[in-house]
């Protein structure tokens, strides 16, 4: 049995590896205890965002300590990311907005090309697919369609799909995904809209759930057969929690139940676990996969300790209410938080000086590294019962049978903690300020 933790004070993080004997007995009055044999969803596994920004920030770097950013995300000596999310034409964090094809007289697409993914995106996926010990599991997401598809003729500021583009759009997104896997990039996921009700000043397009209900189901998955694309798992709404179930509620029916494998959400408005437990009560068979969240300048600074605890905090919950993965927002950006061709910059995990060929890595990324590290693809989150709400926690069962507790204490006390699990007993003080990963071998 090992305890990992990390500890952040005065500006300094420390993560201390301890072995640890257990003992036979129970839990007393402090205790949290695991139950193996009680098991809810399955994990799929974590990632995040490989954008132009990304890419563009990390191209910045010498071969050199390009190798150690990537290997520090993918590699089984990083954070062990799989899972990657990008971006169908440009999204705000590209250097500035692009499309594969701007031309409607061409309805064969003999224009189409990702010459800006060879840029930048395709260099990193390269890159993240070669240190992952995991096959890359790729999801696509669309921030707005060619301008002239929409309705109010540009890819900023919302706008609709105009009905009559409804099918060349669909075939559109198929040459996306099969030019990726012309160059030997499988995509398994698919969201059909990045954030449909937000108009942005930015890529943007807006999608009723019966406008995205009827594009599924007439368009966007029939293109998706004919084009032998069959293996490609499409997830719904894609956009905050609050209207999580409601979205999937007005979007899943009989008909498009068997077209949806998931639905995908972000956090940028607030907790909303019990959304994410209401969809996965009602829609059981479905993944729930987090696809983007990020520390916005707009609304907070570059504090690491709180935007650590609020990874940690928002991880946990989800995964307690039924998320079966996780994918970050940028996984790279320059030192200001961008590049954004809007100046809606954010904080990353892993920040780029593009001018002294340096990284930063935040303790965000330590964070997250306390679960995509030990919570492997397949593991099933298991049942716990703890004593206070001071340390939240989440605890899942791999497939080679370990345990992982995940314990995070937001407060300014050291904390004690019995664990007990199948008959053993194992006490901790769990440190102010900190994260703990527990694994039970």
């Amino acid at each position: 049995m090992k305890v990992i933790t990390t500890t952040y004070e005065h500006s300094q993080k420390r993560t201390t590896i301890t072995d640890m004997e257990p003992v036979d007995g129970l839990g007393g009055m402090q205790c949290v205890n695991l139950y193996p044999e009680i098991e809810y969803q399955t994990m799929i596994g974590f990632g995040g965002a490989v954008t132009e920004a990304a890419g563009y920030a990390l191209h910045s770097l010498s071969p050199e300590n390009r190798e150690k950013a990537v290997k520090l995300y993918f590699s089984e000596e990083g954070n062990c990311y799989h899972m990657i999310r990008t971006h169908i034409d440009s999204c705000d964090f590209s250097v500035d907005m692009y499309e594969a094809m701007s031309d409607p007289e061409d309805r064969e697409l003999k224009s189409f090309s990702l010459q800006r993914e060879e840029q930048y995106i395709l260099p990193l996926i390269k890159a993240a697919k070669e240190y992952s010990k995991e096959s890359l599991d790729i999801m696509l997401s669309p921030w707005s369609p060619p301008a002239f598809m929409k309705t109010n003729q540009e890819r900023i500021h919302g706008g609709k799909l105009k009905p009559e583009y409804r099918e060349f759009w669909a075939e559109y997104i198929c040459r996306y995904i099969k030019e990726y896997e012309k160059r030997g990039f499988i995509i398994s996921r698919l969201t059909i809209q990045n954030e449909p009700e937000a108009v942005q000043t930015w890529d943007s397009c807006i999608y009723t759930a019966e406008e995205e209900k009827v594009f599924l189901r007439d368009f966007l998955y029939p293109a998706l057969q004919k084009n032998d694309l069959s293996h490609v798992k499409i997830n719904i709404w894609d956009h905050n929690k609050e209207r999580l179930y409601d979205r999937a509620r007005n979007t899943i029916d009989q008909e498009t139940s068997k077209m949806i494998d998931g639905i995908a959400f972000h956090w940028y408005s607030g907790d909303h676990f019990e959304a994410v437990q209401i969809t996965r009560d009602a829609f059981p068979d479905k993944e729930l996969i987090f696809t983007e969240g990020c520390v916005e300048y707009s609304r907070f600074d570059a504090d690491q300790l709180r935007n650590a605890q609020m990874y940690a905090h928002d991880i946990i919950g989800n995964l307690n209410a039924g998320m079966t993965g996780f994918m970050d927002w940028n996984i790279f950006l320059d030192k200001k938080g961008g590049p954004n061709h809007v100046g809606n910059y954010c904080d990353a995990p892993i920040m780029i000086d593009t001018e002294q060929d340096t990284f930063e890595v935040k303790l965000s990324y330590d964070y997250i590294g306390h679960f995509s590290r030990y919570i492997k693809k397949g593991a099933k989150r298991i049942a716990l019962s703890k004593y206070t709400s001071e340390l939240e926690m989440t605890s899942f069962k791999n497939t080679d049978g370990s345990i992982v507790l995940v314990i995070l204490n937001r407060g300014e006390q050291d904390l004690p903690l019995d664990i007990s699990c199948n008959g053993k007993l194992l006490k901790l003080d769990v440190a102010k300020y900190s994260i703990s990963t527990v694994v039970i071998s």
